[in-house]
């Protein structure tokens, strides 16, 4: 995109959570700073107080994906009359994956991608079920291989914690994993022996360390009382592992006591494993009984917040056995996570659980508003944080949609 050496965008509100600086130019209005954006050469300059012309709009960086399933999503149309808890899920899920063929999946998996794009994204994860050999399954060469411009992709494999534990199947799954761009190796840990787990745990991070890969593992996705999130942080501690690691579900730390919590959390701020917060398919899964539930399906956001541990949001299933319903929009499960979990303002601070943080946690750079470019930054005609998060007002790339005025 051409633009001018110098544009002057008036009447913005900029979180300021999302800000390298918080006090980066413009007024403070509430939690934002507000005034004209001044753009150089495409990225951003300062930002300058200046009269308001009319109602502020607001800015922030794309959004990132940290958690969905691409292989999985839009095939509740073929699924019948599909509910119940997680292990009825991965049962009919597993039922129709004799559908999965490379049409299918590009054509289910291209709409996932589409929708992400339109609800802002500019990064991705999605886990990809490995299947029971160490050879790749057809959807692991079929996902990496779709385009979607503007779109940063990682492909997880989700691999049970019980195979892992096989030295000789981790390290060929890893050569795999670490062939492709953009590889991650996960495992899925829930029901197993503690020694299998640990086992299993090691060997990841061992071939993790070795090839350069991040971690991401599916764990504790239940209310029932397990332990696999402190078995990924003890660990991560004995291995001296650096590289990112991200805990997808924990819903299980809901049954810890107050003791047992803050133990855990503290080990996972030490160990710098990051905690994903998914509401849909956990609210929807966890908790059933007859009548309607009494527990929530989530982990505990506010409690490992308070202790040091870094905490996101992602969207993880959408349309599928595990989740009827969902969407490919990290901003629309933050919204259901302020819910969920009593989230309170002031809003803006939420921000970075589907932005700044949430990149960190894939290992990226994250991008604030007041280093980015104009490719990577939203815009919105919300005027508050709370109307930004509850999906009030569409999010639309600032360079394509903004008319942008040379000086």
């Amino acid at each position: 995109m051409n633009v001018a050496p110098e544009i002057r965008i008036p009447d913005l509100r900029i979180p300021r959570s999302v800000l390298r600086n918080p006090d980066f130019g413009g007024e403070r209005d509430g939690d934002c700073q507000r005034g004209t954006l001044i753009v150089r050469h495409g990225k951003v300059s300062a930002l300058v107080s200046e009269a308001p012309t009319g109602p502020a709009r607001m800015v922030l960086p794309k959004l990132t994906e940290a958690h969905c399933h691409l292989d999985k999503c839009h095939s509740i149309h073929r699924l019948g009359d599909v509910g119940g808890d997680l292990m009825h899920a991965i049962e009919a899920q597993a039922r129709d994956k004799e559908n999965w063929t490379e049409e299918d999946l590009a054509q289910r998996a291209g709409q996932g991608l589409s929708e992400s794009v339109a609800a802002g994204c500019v990064t991705l994860r999605s886990h990809i079920d490995w299947g029971d050999t160490h050879e790749p399954p057809l959807a692991w060469s079929v996902l990496p291989s779709l385009e979607q411009d503007g779109l940063d992709c990682q492909w997880a494999a989700l691999t049970g914690i019980d195979q892992l534990a096989d030295p000789d199947f981790a390290r060929r799954v890893s050569s795999h994993v670490a062939a492709t761009p953009g590889g991650v190796m996960g495992g899925f840990v829930l029901h197993h022996q503690s020694e299998v787990i640990r086992q299993g745990l090691l060997n990841a991070l061992q071939q993790a360390d070795r090839r350069g890969l991040v971690l991401d593992f599916h764990v504790d996705e239940s209310l029932e009382n397990l332990n696999g999130v402190e078995a990924i942080a003890d660990a991560a501690l004995e291995m001296e592992h650096q590289g990112p690691i991200l805990c997808g579900h924990a819903v299980a730390l809901m049954n810890k006591s107050q003791d047992d919590l803050a133990r855990i959390a503290d080990k996972l701020a030490r160990a710098r494993i990051t905690v994903c917060a998914l509401p849909t398919t956990n609210l929807y899964l966890q908790g059933r009984q007859d009548g309607t539930p009494d527990r929530r399906g989530l982990t505990r956001l506010r409690e490992l917040a308070e202790r040091g541990v870094q905490v996101i949001v992602g969207s993880d299933n959408v349309a599928d056995a595990f989740c009827p319903l969902g969407q490919h929009d990290p901003m629309a499960a933050l919204h259901l996570t302020c819910l969920a979990a009593h989230l309170d303002p002031p809003l803006a601070r939420l921000l970075p659980m589907v932005t700044l943080d949430a990149q960190k946690s894939l290992g990226l750079s994250p991008v604030t508003v007041d280093t980015a470019t104009v490719e990577q930054l939203l815009i919105s005609d919300a005027k508050t944080t709370g109307a930004l998060i509850a999906g009030q007002s569409a999010l639309v790339p600032l360079n394509q949609h903004i008319l942008l005025t040379p000086t």
